[in-house]
């Protein structure tokens, strides 16, 4: 299935590893050119090269760029570093690392501002930034935009422990939802995708923080996580990136303000 995504300039937040950088890749592997970014050079360099060496192709089609998300300035000059690389942009795909683990009482009102300040607010002004370019690539002949955020199967079904991620990724829902019906008619596409649990260094960091809270074992703890889906596994970085790739694709033009859950049927909600 052709996806249409060959020669389209994509903005990957978050994409030093992980869900960001496995998205990444599938995109590069569709004839994208990608723009990654990340907090630390070293952390861009080696991203750069990791997908570079996986997908065969030439440093132009990769561009790293140093930016901390929760950075309004930084987000503004890595978009503009990203449109005079490429030409212009198609594609935005949000997202950033998980906040700490932590019930009511362990958390302060810092933590909680530091928590919508990185999953909240990083969304709103990555939108913001790219917007303009956006609707740009949507005149254009041929047109794909759309914008992709990331965010969690806890904004859907909260997640005990996990108050900041809950509370923050459900607001990412409703810019989402209230973004989609003022860009729907500029033809721009915008769209959220829920990860369950997927092996990534960040679930491996929230077993160990649940281990050292409760006393489980970490082997306990996944198979606890395992058992709650309907296919009774953790996902994989591949799954979900194949999944993030088609909703912002040519073939999935007529799909807008939905919250897609890739969690192996986890979330049990019947809407």
């Amino acid at each position: 299935m052709d996806l249409g995504l060959t020669n389209r300039a994509a903005f990957v937040a978050g994409a030093s590893s992980g869900l960001g950088r496995a998205i990444a890749r599938e995109l590069l592997r569709e004839g994208c050119r990608v723009a990654i970014c990340s907090r630390y050079q070293f952390r861009v360099d080696l991203a750069k090269e990791w997908l570079m060496e996986k997908c065969k192709v030439s440093s132009e089609r990769v561009l790293g760029i140093v930016c901390d998300v929760t950075d309004e300035d930084q987000i503004k000059r890595g978009i503009e570093q990203t449109i005079d690389a490429f030409g212009g942009l198609n594609i935005l795909i949000t997202n950033a690392g998980g906040p700490p683990t932590g019930k009511i009482d362990d958390l302060d009102a810092s933590a909680w501002r530091n928590a919508i300040e990185l999953n909240l607010m990083s969304t709103i002004n990555l939108s913001r930034a790219a917007i303009p370019a956006l609707r740009t690539a949507a005149k254009e002949e041929n047109a794909l935009s759309s914008i992709l955020m990331i965010t969690s199967l806890s904004a859907k079904q909260p997640i005990p422990s996990l108050y900041l991620s809950n509370v923050s990724r459900a607001g990412v829902q409703g810019f989402s939802k209230s973004l989609s019906e003022e860009l729907g008619e500029k033809g721009i596409t915008v769209n959220t995708i829920l990860p369950g649990y997927t092996r990534t260094d960040r679930l491996t960091h929230l077993s160990e923080s649940l281990n050292e809270q409760t006393g489980r074992s970490i082997e306990d703890i996944e198979k606890e996580w395992a058992s709650s889906s309907a296919l009774k596994r953790i996902g994989t970085e591949e799954e979900f990136a194949s999944a993030a790739t088609f909703l912002v694709s040519q073939r999935a033009r007529f799909i807008t303000g939905v919250a897609l859950v890739v969690d192996g049927g986890a979330v049990k909600s019947l809407l």
